[in-house]
C-alpha cells in the first residue's frame, strides 16, 4: 500500500470517527462515510470491506490518540495532581462539542453495548486506558490503597457532568462542575500523606 493509498485510509477513518461521534456508529452509512472523503464506492471498497472494518480502525485510531495525549500530559506536567487536573480540564477544552454530541468515548461505548456490538470490549478499552492512567496518578500522588477507586470516581464524575452538559446545553453548569472537581482534586491532594521519598528535609 503507498503512500496515496495510506492517506485515503487515514481520511476514511477521519471522517467515519467524526460521523460516529456526532450521528452515531448505527446512524452512520458507507455512503456518508464515502461523500465526507468524497471518493468513489471501488476506491471506498478497496479499503474497507464493512462497517465493521472502519469502526475497528476508529477505535484503534483513538486509542493510539488517547495514548498519545496521555504522554503528552506525562511530559507537559511535572507532578501527578497536574496531570489529573489536564484530564478534569478535558470538560472544557472539549465543552462545545461535548455540549453538542457528548463524550466521544462515553457515546461509542453506550451505543455499542445498546447493539451487543462485539466491538464493544475493543471500545471499553479507551475508558480502561483513562481508568490505568488515572490510578497510576493517584498512586504517584501517594494514594497506592484508593488509587482506583478515585479513578474510577472521577471517570464516573466526568461521564455525568458530559451527559448532563450535552442534555442541557449548558456551559454555566459545565464550568462549575469542573471548579468543584478542581476543588474536589486540591482536597485529595491536600488529605494525602506524601511519600516519605518526596519529603525534602532542611
Amino acid at each position: 500500500m503507498g503512500p496515496r493509498a495510506d492517506t485515503i485510509r487515514e481520511r476514511i477513518i477521519s471522517a467515519a470517527d467524526q460521523l460516529f461521534y456526532e450521528k452515531g456508529y448505527e446512524q452512520t452509512s458507507f455512503a456518508d462515510i464515502a461523500q465526507a472523503v468524497n471518493i468513489s464506492r471501488g476506491n471506498f471498497y478497496y479499503h474497507f470491506k464493512t462497517k465493521d472494518d472502519i469502526l475497528d480502525a476508529v477505535i484503534d485510531a483513538r486509542l493510539a490518540k488517547t495514548s498519545q495525549l496521555l504522554q503528552a500530559w506525562e511530559t507537559e506536567a511535572t507532578t501527578p495532581a497536574e496531570r489529573i487536573r489536564r484530564f478534569i480540564h478535558i470538560l472544557i477544552a472539549n465543552g462545545g462539542k461535548i455540549q453538542r454530541y457528548g463524550c466521544p468515548v462515553g457515546t461509542l461505548c453506550t451505543e455499542l453495548a445498546k447493539l451487543d456490538h462485539v466491538s464493544k470490549d475493543e471500545a471499553n478499552k479507551l475508558f480502561i486506558l483513562f481508568r490505568r492512567w488515572l490510578s497510576q496518578q493517584f498512586t504517584l500522588l501517594g494514594r497506592e490503597a484508593d488509587a482506583d477507586d478515585l479513578a474510577m470516581h472521577l471517570l464516573a464524575r466526568s461521564q455525568g457532568v458530559a451527559t448532563l452538559a450535552t442534555a442541557f446545553q449548558d456551559e454555566k453548569f459545565l464550568n462549575q462542575e469542573v471548579k468543584q472537581l478542581d476543588d474536589w482534586l486540591d482536597q485529595v491532594v491536600s488529605s494525602t500523606k506524601q511519600p516519605a521519598a518526596s519529603v525534602i528535609e532542611n
